[in-house]
């Protein structure tokens, strides 16, 4: 790789390097024909000093923000790939440059009896750099099938035709390796008592684990028996078996976090917690002065796998909580009247917009919310405090299919080096 490439890259990364500045004002430098002057030996010296500085170089990459760039900038060298790489230096840049919300899937309908394919809905404007992963995302097609879970790039599907139920697993960025069939989820085969499922994932080493949380309740004997599957090498095996005297939601709002799922309890107004390794349960008490309602009420995991988010609409104010430890923290409180929302000047939700308001999906480790209110839906970036119209539903005034973020994919791949088959992408 040549000595101008890596100059542009630090050029790039560092503007605030004297050093390299002036290694910038040299580049820019054009001779009479068009051609870029040489660097000077003074440039080469710095740019040298500066990438022959391990430090200083992670310094240089984790500032590239997207993941496509990190990848490009791994290419450079066998030197760059071991820093790009590694995993240490992965996770601080995740933590630095969460992965991005592109956009999200939408079922509208039904018609004809059944609901439409999903839509992908762009969050616009995304920066150039992520520009052309947009059409690939919006001309991706799921036919007939409808989505039960999105996660880092995944998409889980599920499609009825006639007695046949059919699952598959989608990767649209990947288009060309196609869909990836996948068996039904386990069922409870007692009909005479009530049920319970969910779908969930986990981001591991070797790619991304899903679960199928399946439960029974029953009114007589009080109590509720939930069966964690976890999908290996193709099949639905049984990974833990637990028992509570709690009643859980039908279609409880669950959350992995770690090895433990949160789930809300239809009794009380508890959190049930599912340890899958010690295969039991345990309850956490809700935020003083606060009751969980199904519309109202999500919860959110943490990305260091050390607590739980539970976000709450209630009196025009969104309130946030981390549970950590034995503690609810509340870390922030938005009022929704008050904030204007971005791209209609002059207009706040008013109180019949978000009397009714409820949340339709929530981010990682609380980073955003999607509220629904009437025919509206409204994107709500928690860090930056922005409030965006996002969607409205002109097709069918009495239904609103699921939202399904679509977030960028983390992590990215990296090619294997020549020669070093066995390190291959993370």
């Amino acid at each position: 790789m040549s000595v101008r490439f890596i100059s542009d890259f630090t050029r790039r990364y560092m503007m605030d390097t004297s050093e390299i500045s002036e290694c910038v004002r040299t580049e820019k430098k054009q001779r009479l024909d068009g051609e870029t002057q040489p660097l000077s030996p003074t440039s080469m010296v710095a740019v040298t000093k500066v990438l022959d500085d391990d430090n200083l170089l992670r310094e240089i990459i984790v500032r590239v923000v997207f993941p496509t760039t990190l990848v490009r900038a791994a290419l450079v060298c066998k030197r760059w790939f071991g820093h790009a790489s590694d995993p240490a230096f992965l996770r601080r840049f995740r933590k630095l440059h969460p992965p991005r919300l592109l956009g999200y899937y939408i079922s509208e309908g039904p018609s004809a009896g059944q609901l439409d394919a999903p839509r992908f809905v762009p969050m616009l404007p995304q920066p150039a750099e992520l520009a052309t992963v947009m059409p690939r995302l919006a001309g991706y097609t799921f036919g007939a099938h409808d989505i039960m879970h999105c996660r880092n790039g995944s998409v889980l599907t599920k499609r009825h035709e006639r007695t046949r139920l059919t699952h598959g697993v989608h990767r649209p960025l990947c288009a060309e390796k196609g869909m990836k069939f996948v068996p039904p989820c386990p069922r409870v085969q007692d009909h005479s008592i009530r049920k319970f499922s969910a779908i969930l994932s986990k981001e591991e080493a070797s790619g991304l684990s899903y679960f199928c949380v399946l439960g029974d309740s029953t009114e007589e004997a009080g109590k509720s028996t939930a069966r964690v599957y976890m999908l290996q090498d193709g099949v639905w095996c049984l990974r833990t078996t637990a028992t509570c005297l709690h009643d859980l939601y039908s279609f409880p709002e669950a959350v992995l976090v770690g090895n433990k799922i949160y789930m809300p309890s239809a009794s009380s107004d508890d959190i049930i917690v599912l340890d899958m390794t010690a295969s039991s349960f345990s309850t956490v008490q809700l935020p003083q002065g606060v009751r969980y309602d199904y519309f109202k009420t999500m919860l959110s995991g943490a990305d260091d796998a050390s607590g739980v988010y539970l976000m709450h609409v209630m009196d025009f104010q969104l309130r946030i909580w981390l549970h950590k430890g034995d503690n609810w923290l509340l870390i922030n409180t938005i009022c929704l009247n008050e904030m204007p929302i971005l791209g209609m000047s002059d207009h706040t939700l008013e109180g019949k917009d978000i009397a009714h308001a409820v949340i339709s999906q929530v981010g990682d480790n609380g980073q955003f919310v999607f509220l629904r209110s009437a025919q509206c839906i409204f994107y709500l970036d928690i860090k930056c405090r922005i409030l965006r119209k996002v969607y409205e539903n002109r097709v069918n005034h009495q239904w609103f299919g699921d939202i399904h973020p679509f977030m960028m994919v983390w992590p990215p791949s990296f090619p294997a080096l020549e020669g070093d088959p066995a390190r291959n992408a993370m």
